[in-house]
């Protein structure tokens, strides 16, 4: 395999990271609404709201992608980095990549907003992900279950709240 360049991805690279994340979706069977101006807008607007990472071949073509956010977390005392998206190429799996994207992940989010661990939710259903992370190191939250308020409760809230 050929040598992978790592690098911040850029608003120009909007529509790239995109299609490497609706690969993840589809993989994943779950639906891709995000356009190339939402991932624009989100990551590269006034207030941006994520990083991503590219990895990417001699030939520039994407091998894989880390989209990730800041978040604080008083429990643990700390800046931790969610890790909201990982993909890599089919034929990239196994080869370490995603360690190293990850690895670029923590240099990166540690540089911008001094986080010092990563937090990310794995599928059930996704065994071959879950044995990854495990190899990592990582480690199942205890106590906790993730919620999600849809776009129409929020508003409700917003006008009752």
């Amino acid at each position: 395999m050929t040598e992978l360049r790592f690098r911040l991805a850029e608003r120009a690279d909007a529509a790239r990271l995109n299609a490497a994340l609706a690969q993840l979706s589809d993989a994943l069977n779950d639906p891709h609404r995000a356009t190339d101006d939402d991932l624009a807008r989100a990551g590269w607007g006034a207030n941006p709201v994520f990083r991503a990472i590219l990895a990417e071949d001699a030939d520039g073509e994407v091998a894989g992608a880390a989209l990730y956010s800041p978040l604080m977390s008083t429990s643990r005392g700390m800046t931790m980095v969610f890790v909201s998206d990982l993909w890599l190429a089919p034929a990239r799996r196994g080869s370490g990549l995603g360690r190293r994207l990850l690895g670029a992940v923590c240099r990166d989010a540690r540089a911008a907003w001094g986080a010092q661990a990563i937090k990310l939710a794995v599928y059930h259903s996704s065994e071959g992900a879950r044995a990854f992370y495990d190899r990592l190191g990582f480690r199942p939250a205890s106590g906790a279950t993730e919620m999600v308020l849809d776009p129409e409760k929020c508003k409700a809230l917003e006008a009752n709240g």
